[in-house]
């Protein structure tokens, strides 16, 4: 029985091309996923302003 390089190769060639891309779709995803997360939320306006919080300055 004669062992096919030729064809084992270009399989495994394939298996590789189709792992890259496949963990390439998943990134651009998560990074769409993680942008639509962070920006979902509304903030919420705070009516009474508070003197002692630095971060209050408008």
């Amino acid at each position: 029985m004669d062992v096919n390089w030729n064809l084992i190769g270009v399989v495994a060639i394939l298996i590789v091309i189709l792992v890259v891309l496949t963990i390439r779709k998943n990134l651009r995803e998560k990074k769409k996923l993680e942008n639509l997360l962070n920006n979902d939320f509304k903030k919420a306006e705070k009516d009474d302003v508070d003197g002692d919080d630095a971060a209050n300055e408008k």
